[in-house]
């Protein structure tokens, strides 16, 4: 039901923010695939930060920097991530770029909190946890959003879903929700 409250308001900033990663080159939103609950697979869908032809860009920036390779493969992150669009670094900071995930919460393909969508190659990362991530909805924000982002390894993310799935109530998600409206304007994203 606050999904669906908030759209009135999302909408034309959805819109807004679109073409603003439109002027960058190529198109305004971005969809890919992400593993959802029961290992369902969805089309989760953000505001395009990245350039086009990313992941070429990505494999040859890991092939050329030692350093730059083993940061991906501790946190699947780049502090000078070299995909970045001009206007992506300012949607990331902010978390902007995942408002259109509001489609995916009414298609009951998210849920406003929950663990960070993940990739199909993440699965194996949470190991003999992996039920954890599994028998939840991804969430637009969550535990991770707030409290981790762009500041802790792999390995955190995971402890922090699980810390999430054994402790889910209605009054901690309301705090997250709040919480990540702090970090929005904090611009504390990468």
């Amino acid at each position: 039901m606050l999904s669906l409250a908030l759209l009135p308001i999302l909408i034309p900033v959805i819109a807004t923010l679109a073409v603003m990663s439109k002027r960058d080159g190529g198109p305004g939103l971005f969809g890919h695939t992400r593993v959802g609950l029961h290992g369902k697979a969805f089309r989760c869908w953000k505001i395009r930060t990245m350039v086009m032809d990313a992941e070429s860009k990505l494999a040859a920036c890991l092939a050329a920097d030692p350093a730059a390779s083993e940061e991906w493969a501790r946190t699947q992150k780049l502090h000078n991530d070299p995909r970045i669009t001009p206007s992506g670094r300012f949607l990331r900071r902010t978390s902007l770029d995942e408002l259109p995930q509001i489609w995916n919460v009414l298609r009951g393909e998210m849920s406003l909190v929950g663990p960070r969508p993940i990739v199909d190659e993440e699965v194996e990362r949470y190991g003999a946890h992996k039920h954890v991530y599994l028998n939840l909805k991804p969430g637009v924000t969550g535990l991770w959003q707030v409290a981790g982002r762009s500041n802790g390894c792999y390995d955190e993310r995971l402890r922090m879903d699980r810390a999430y799935a054994s402790e889910i109530s209605l009054g901690r998600d309301i705090s997250l929700i709040a919480r990540t409206a702090l970090v929005v304007v904090r611009t504390t994203g990468t």
